[in-house]
């Protein structure tokens, strides 16, 4: 199994005082735009924040978001609702862009925590005022990320009873 896979948890503190860098920043929203999407539709755009005021606002607003007043920057997947052939697959593209962006966290020796915002109308209000995002474009989710002051046990397995092979 891929190294960066058995890696990735879900961080939620982080030490302040270690900033992520803007080649980090780079690198991990490079890995979200090469993420797979319907029809190659690439819905999405990416806002990445390293202002503490707005990282502090966010864990206010966001009931699971407040590991966010200890992490040094966030990522915002913005998704861009479609029409035509890949209407309605936003939700799958931008999920999967989230799972690039966790990865490559991971690969730059970082941590992060992945929140939902999408469909929760009261967050994707709060976060469309935030960010003055205006329809369509609806905030999907919100990505923490810093330096780990925490390392959790890992929580997922292979469970062989929920796999079948067909050959």
């Amino acid at each position: 199994m891929n190294e960066l896979i058995e890696k990735r948890r879900s961080i939620r503190k982080y030490q302040s005082d270690k900033p992520v860098t803007s080649e980090q920043l780079k690198a991990i929203i490079g890995a979200g735009m090469l993420s797979p999407s319907a029809h190659n539709t690439r819905p999405w755009e990416f806002i990445a924040v390293t202002k503490r005021e707005i990282l502090d606002e966010i864990a206010e607003i966001h009931p699971y978001g407040k590991m966010l007043r200890t992490a040094t920057a966030a990522i915002i997947i913005v998704a861009l609702p479609q029409t035509g052939k890949a209407e309605g697959f936003f939700p799958q593209d931008c999920a999967a862009a989230a799972q690039n962006i966790l990865l490559e966290t991971v690969s730059q020796e970082l941590g992060a925590c992945w929140c939902a915002v999408y469909p929760n109308d009261e967050l994707i209000a709060h976060f469309r005022r935030i960010f003055s995002l205006s329809e369509p474009k609806t905030p999907f989710c919100i990505i923490a990320l810093g330096t780990p002051d925490e390392s959790p046990r890992p929580r997922g397995f292979v469970d062989e009873s929920r796999i079948s092979y067909i050959f």
